[in-house]
């Protein structure tokens, strides 16, 4: 009976968060143009996530991540897609790598998303309980940025991007 009652908990888990790198989708037609982008301002959940995945990244021996305002305008397209669609997803994730690697010097680009999470603390620990999410947050990569947005109804929407430059 336990495990009845933790299994919908695990599929609600496995459904909102993702994880994404240009090796592990089809090609996707979309495309991304500079009018297409904002940089909103900053919040302080994203200043805890950025703070709390770079700390993980100092704690296994890796390096801190810099952050981008280009990377920050694509996450928050993105993030706002997910919000207007209300449903989670790595849709056109090849444009948004695409447009990162024409237009920041990207050599390989890799995303997060997650659904629902309150606060920074627990997005990040979500992430690192996945092991593809881990993967990507302690990957080889120079940049990175996140994009945190709640809808209509408040849940939080994320989208957290890296880059290798």
């Amino acid at each position: 009976m336990k495990l009845l009652t933790k299994l919908p908990v695990l599929v609600l888990l496995a459904i909102f968060s993702y994880s994404c790198t240009t090796d592990s989708l089809d090609d996707e037609v979309a495309r991304i143009s500079a009018e297409d982008m904002i940089v909103p301002e900053t919040k302080s959940i994203e200043v805890e996530i950025l703070e709390l995945i770079n700390n993980h990244r100092l704690g296994e021996g890796l390096s801190a991540l810099k952050s981008m305002t280009i990377i920050k305008s694509t996450a928050h397209s993105h993030t706002d897609y997910m919000v207007d669609n209300q449903k989670v997803s790595h849709d056109n994730f090849y444009a948004r790598s695409n447009y990162l690697k024409d237009n920041a010097s990207a050599k390989r680009v890799a995303e997060n998303v997650a659904y629902g999470y309150t606060n920074a603390e627990s997005v990040v620990n979500a992430w690192i309980r996945s092991e593809g999410h881990k993967q990507t947050i302690e990957g080889d990569f120079t940049d990175f940025e996140i994009s945190a947005e709640q809808d209509i109804d408040g849940r939080w929407y994320y989208t957290n991007i890296f880059i290798k430059k």
